[in-house]
């Protein structure tokens, strides 16, 4: 008798699953891509100066907290994508002294987040068909649910870094 409910219940079951397979998966979606998530206009909360020569000969100090300093506290920038995510202008605002181009168009070197730990990398552009590179910000903490964003622009020498401005922005909404 009990192995005869256990064959019910099995049987049961069997039913119980099939009857499950119809599985609805919603409707496609594009995928969330960085440029959703840069868009927008950010507030400055940090600018860090380093000295990457001091940096990489131990030299103390090496780092300059520049957030108070030059107005850098009125900072803000706005980065503008069009009505299919894809990325138009951007406009730096503050009376700040210009460590990039204060304003004109950008593009990411990436959509979306990179699997090798590599930087997205934010190409500021002078013209619209974006053939006019004036400088590259390395995206170093992409902008989650917590509204917070940090990109480094390093200025070079001879391919050698010499000196990093590293920004921490928050979303102004």
């Amino acid at each position: 008798m009990r192995s005869k409910s256990y064959y019910w219940l099995a049987l049961f079951m069997c039913f119980f699953a099939i009857s499950c397979d119809n599985t609805e998966d919603g409707s496609y979606v594009d995928p969330i891509t960085i440029y959703e998530k840069v868009n927008g206009n950010w507030g400055l909360t940090n600018l860090k100066m380093v000295d990457e020569f001091a940096k990489t000969n131990k030299i103390e100090p090496n780092e300059e907290n520049l957030s108070t300093f030059f107005n850098y506290e009125d900072f803000k920038i706005n980065f503008s994508v069009d009505e299919k995510n894809n990325p138009t202008s951007y406009e730096v605002t503050g009376n700040v002294p210009p460590l990039f181009a204060p304003k004109g168009y950008w593009e990411l070197s990436s959509a979306f987040q990179q699997t090798n730990a590599s930087a997205v990398l934010i190409y500021l552009y002078s013209d619209a068909q974006k053939t006019q590179k004036t400088d590259e910000l390395r995206l170093t903490s992409v902008p989650g649910k917590n509204g917070e964003m940090e990109f480094q622009l390093v200025h070079s020498s001879g391919g050698t870094a010499f000196v990093s401005y590293v920004f921490k922005l928050n979303a102004i909404n």
